[in-house]
């Protein structure tokens, strides 16, 4: 529902223009787009099936009450989803007050993490999957957290947007690399 609504609101505001990383496929792969476009869908269908497990595993508990490993993944998941609505907030908020578009936003939570909106996502699945656990077979739900750890850090989240970001604002951009953590929030290295 968060993301939804913060994808809802961008492409509201944003509309016709397409998404820059959409563009930057659709730059890449030329001339068999329309087919490489619908296998990056049918693809994102068929990864739903697999990050739903740790939905599914809990509706096969026969607990009547919480065990304590789904109350803990309740709140890392309430932790993650707190944390992934201030990165986003703060970000809009930075692009609101008339950031230039070479300006990079070290305000917040994005002054120890060049992605804390990524690493609180991430944080949401390993609570969805600290839920299944105790559920018989819980452990599968544990491929929900290290596939989105691999699609964030390797595949469409970060590199793409690191990509896009040195292309647009250089050498400030650069510079932020240097000093802040490309993942998990922590204190900034001295420049």
């Amino acid at each position: 529902l968060r993301l939804g609504t913060h994808l809802a609101r961008r492409i509201t505001r944003e509309h016709p223009v397409e998404d820059r990383r959409y563009a930057a496929l659709r730059d890449e792969w030329g001339q068999r787009t329309d087919l490489r476009m619908l296998g990056f869908y049918l693809l994102q269908g068929l990864l739903i099936v697999v990050l739903s497990i740790p939905f599914l595993l809990p509706t096969f508990n026969q607990a009547i009450t919480l065990h304590p490993l789904e109350i803990l993944g309740s709140g890392i998941s309430l932790l993650g989803l707190l944390g992934e609505s201030f990165a986003d907030a703060q970000l809009s908020r930075f692009k609101r007050e008339g950031a230039s578009h070479e300006s990079v936003c070290e305000v917040g939570l994005w002054r120890y993490s060049r992605h804390p909106n990524y690493f609180f996502e991430w944080l949401i699945w390993v609570g969805f999957a600290t839920f299944a656990l105790p559920s018989t077979f819980g452990w599968l739900g544990l491929i929900a957290p290290l596939l989105m750890l691999h699609f964030l850090l390797n595949v469409t989240g970060i590199p793409m947007t690191e990509e896009l970001a040195v292309a647009r604002k250089g050498d400030a951009y650069r510079r932020y690399q240097q000093t802040t953590s490309r993942f998990v929030p922590r204190p900034r290295k001295a420049t």
